[in-house]
């Protein structure tokens, strides 16, 4: 049995795939708790859920866009509160985040493995656990982080529904249900829910023009999704109304001329920022700027070797996937489909953010993660059916690891929430929100 053999065997049993599984939550786990945890935006979403837990006062609205704006629906705050209640620790929030997040890998996973079978399996498990914009993105407590989980799953639904990507892997009853209710999941976690919006009419769109009137069976399903997680904005909006119930969040939308600047951007535009998702992005995650990242390469000068490595890797990820754009042929006959999704998705966004009020920021469009991750494993597709590039795979995962584990190590005595523990423990302990923190001036909530 050669080596290849042999990885793709441990992922085909049960056994050995149980085991990995398990590994990857622990360590999707522990690099989340070692990660920011005092920035101001971290505070003020573990303090939606704290005030909850110590008052009970029922969280008619979410996390702060400006300190004017503010989303409508009690999800966020429940998601940092239930956990609470289960298990009294500060951990307790990080936990269930993070099986959220595993569990919604798990099902990208398992997807692209169905669509792209010529790409070996061990690859798409380990790169989707451990690339950057998912371990550090989706394992620790800020609002984007749980977008991820709404997006996989709704985009899986909209894969599923249009005719020229759907693999029949989902029925549509399913698949609609998914992409209602993880609609309204996203729409009370941050306003890039509006991005999903044109993926919906589209869908329902080619649903009608399929089925005809039998189509409407099949919205219903959407709507009952919908219902599911769309049921936690109902008080806001009763208690409040449409108007005022919604947050002031109709304020953000607005023509921004300064934008069409800042969205054609070469290297910090938006189709660079997008096709970051997909690529081992190193600079943001080490920090905010020049000095914070000099300051972490001179604390763990053993990782300077890895770090090169994996910057250059970075760098020509996006520009391979550019490149790929243009190539005509695919063993897989949808390769044309899923880059034109691709194309419009990114044209998509260079719309939308005409007439956004903050310029784009790669977090503003993190919910636009699957589409990148699904278009780049297209991409290499061809390349890992190659023996030497199976094997270039296996040491660029294995640096990306050891990379990661450094940066953990880095941040649990700096950042992370281990810094202070006894805060947020008092704080749950005595059921006493102040003791951790203050919500901004303002807040509805």
């Amino acid at each position: 049995m050669d080596q290849q053999s042999w990885w793709d065997n441990v992922f085909q049993r049960r056994r050995g795939l149980l085991v990995f599984l398990c590994c990857a939550f622990l360590f999707r786990l522990a690099f989340g708790l070692c990660s920011e945890f005092w920035y101001e935006d971290e505070i003020q979403i573990y303090l939606l859920g704290l005030k909850f837990y110590s008052t009970g006062a029922w969280p008619y609205f979410g996390p702060d866009i400006t300190f004017q704006v503010q989303l409508p629906g009690a999800l966020q705050s429940l998601l940092i509160a239930l956990p609470l209640f289960a298990l009294p620790i500060p951990e307790a929030p990080f936990i269930l985040l993070n099986i959220l997040s595993f569990l919604s890998l798990c099902l990208l996973a398992w997807y692209c493995i169905k669509r792209l079978p010529e790409t070996p399996r061990w690859f798409i498990w380990i790169w989707l656990m451990t690339a950057p914009w998912t371990l550090n993105y989706s394992t620790h407590l800020v609002n984007p982080s749980y977008l991820l989980p709404g997006s996989i799953v709704f985009f899986v639904g909209a894969l599923e529904i249009y005719p020229w990507t759907t693999r029949h892997l989902i029925s549509s009853r399913v698949a609609n249900v998914m992409m209602g209710a993880a609609l309204c999941w996203s729409m009370q976690l941050h306003m890039s829910w509006v991005i999903l919006v044109p993926f919906v009419i589209a869908s329902f769109y080619f649903q009608l023009r399929n089925k005809g009137k039998g189509a409407f069976a099949s919205l219903g399903w959407f709507f009952f999704g919908a219902i599911l997680t769309g049921s936690l904005l109902l008080p806001t909006f009763l208690k409040y109304g449409l108007t005022a119930g919604s947050g002031g969040t109709a304020e953000t939308i607005g023509f921004n001329a300064a934008n069409l600047l800042n969205i054609f951007n070469l290297t910090e535009g938006i189709l660079a920022r997008f096709l970051s998702f997909a690529s081992f992005e190193v600079a943001r995650f080490l920090g905010g700027n020049s000095v914070k990242r000099m300051a972490f390469v001179r604390a763990e000068l053993w990782v300077i070797p890895f770090l090169v490595f994996l910057l250059a890797v970075g760098i020509l990820q996006p520009a391979s996937m550019i490149a790929l754009w243009f190539k005509q042929a695919h063993p897989q006959r949808d390769w044309r489909a899923i880059k034109y999704l691709t194309l419009f998705t990114v044209l998509l966004l260079y719309g939308f953010f005409i007439f956004a009020s903050k310029p784009p920021s790669s977090h503003t469009f993190y919910i636009t993660f699957p589409i990148a991750m699904i278009y780049s494993l297209y991409c290499w597709n061809y390349f890992l059916s190659k023996r030497r590039w199976q094997t270039f795979a296996k040491v660029f995962l294995a640096c990306g690891i050891v990379f990661s584990i450094g940066l953990a190590a880095y941040r649990f005595y700096r950042v992370s929430l281990y810094v202070d523990r006894g805060r947020p423990l008092g704080a749950i302990v005595q059921r006493d929100y102040h003791i951790l923190g203050e919500r901004r001036p303002g807040a509805r909530y």
